[in-house]
């Protein structure tokens, strides 16, 4: 086996309310499960803000091996703080409007055609709150309805706001509802590029740039969910900077429940998918996908190179994993009922040893390429 000492991570998270420093936070509870399932100390230290962006070091040691890693966090949350500081009224306006474009670009279709679960994810939250405003406006039209006096509408009225507002709202965050309306205005606005998307792919590549100069045994990119679309944009504008960055170096890219099919799809993502071949082309780079059935919030077996237009391109490997084999049986069961929460164990800890662990593979003595090989239900060996 290659013997890993230390490690560079470039990590691009997926479309959470969570700054840097949250991430961090995350990474450490994650690391403390992992500790006493792999018998190893994974010791997280804190996040240093630098030129260079937010980082933080994890020093992993074990009898038999000792690794030090660091980790870059490239996390988007001013996007989806901007997003979700603006009024009701306008997050439900520019949510529909972001829907209306999902549709008219073809995402939908797509979606529809090539992972139906996803199709049926995005068209969630939009028919959700649909009803709901149905509702409400039948509660505003109980007057007309029943031929009372119009001026019953003066209690009608309030009463119809008052259970969108004050009773489905607060009901449907359980759902994440707002939430999921900002993630696919950000997705037009990746597959547009706009100007606040540029900006942050700008400055991201920069700070890639820049971590790029530290030594280390290999280089891991790790892009969860919607930062698969936002860690290729920032990739291939590095490659569009400096074509050479990733010569000479071990440079793995894993995408887990990478959804940059969920940006890629839509017809104005033009630069995106060009990216995405650039990507793909470069010899300097191994890329592979890791996904789950049991998480439908993403676009599960369909290959993101061949769908972007890139059929004769090297495509990234297909790697499946099962969540009940790395969690125990009562929280696989009791996670199981929340999408969002089994979306997200790609990147949280286990409770028990399985082929796939986001700790293992950022901070153990593994090459991250190694785990392109991983069988889920049998833990690797050291």
């Amino acid at each position: 086996m290659k013997k890993i000492d230390t490690r560079l991570v470039l990590h691009f998270p997926g479309f959470e309310p969570l700054d840097a420093q949250a991430h961090q936070q995350r990474y450490a509870r994650s690391a403390a499960q992992a500790s006493k399932i792999w018998g190893a100390d994974f010791a997280v230290k804190p996040l240093v803000q630098d030129d260079v962006g937010a980082c933080f070091d994890v020093e992993a040691r074990s009898d038999a091996w000792q690794v030090r890693s660091t980790i870059h966090v490239f996390d988007h949350n001013e996007l989806i703080a901007e997003m979700r500081s603006e009024p009701l009224w306008r997050q439900l306006l520019a949510g529909y409007c972001a829907a209306v474009h999902v549709v008219v670009q073809g995402g939908a279709l797509g979606y529809l055609r090539h992972a139906w679960r996803f199709g049926l994810f995005f068209l969630f939250p939009f028919l959700f709150v649909g009803l709901a405003m149905v509702l409400s406006l039948a509660i505003a039209a109980l007057p007309v309805v029943f031929g009372l006096s119009f001026w019953l509408f003066a209690l009608s009225v309030p009463a119809a706001v008052g259970f969108f507002v004050f009773l489905f709202v607060p009901y449907s965050n359980r759902f994440h509802t707002l939430h999921l309306f900002a993630d696919w205005r950000l997705a037009v606005g990746v597959a547009r590029e706009d100007d606040s998307v540029r900006l942050w792919v700008e400055k991201s590549a920069d700070d890639m740039l820049q971590a790029l100069k530290q030594n280390a045994d290999e280089v891991l990119i790790t892009a969860h969910s919607m930062g698969a679309s936002l860690a290729i944009a920032a990739i291939g504008r590095v490659l569009e900077k400096e074509p050479e960055a990733f010569a000479a170096r071990d440079v793995t890219f894993v995408t887990l429940g990478g959804a940059a099919l969920q940006c890629a799809l839509l017809s104005s993502a033009t630069t995106l998918r060009r990216r995405v071949g650039v990507l793909a082309r470069n010899r300097d780079v191994l890329w592979f996908d890791i996904q789950c059935l049991t998480d439908p919030i993403h676009l599960y077996r369909c290959h993101t190179v061949a769908l972007c237009g890139h059929e004769d391109a090297r495509q990234p490997k297909l790697v499946f994993i099962r969540f009940k084999h790395a969690l125990s049986a009562e929280r696989y069961k009791r996670n199981r009922r929340d999408l969002l929460r089994m979306h997200r164990q790609y990147v949280l800890g286990p409770d028990r040893k399985s082929g796939f662990d986001f700790t293992l593979m950022t901070a153990g003595p593994l090459p991250a390429a190694r785990f392109a090989d991983l069988k889920s239900d049998q833990p690797p060996v050291f």
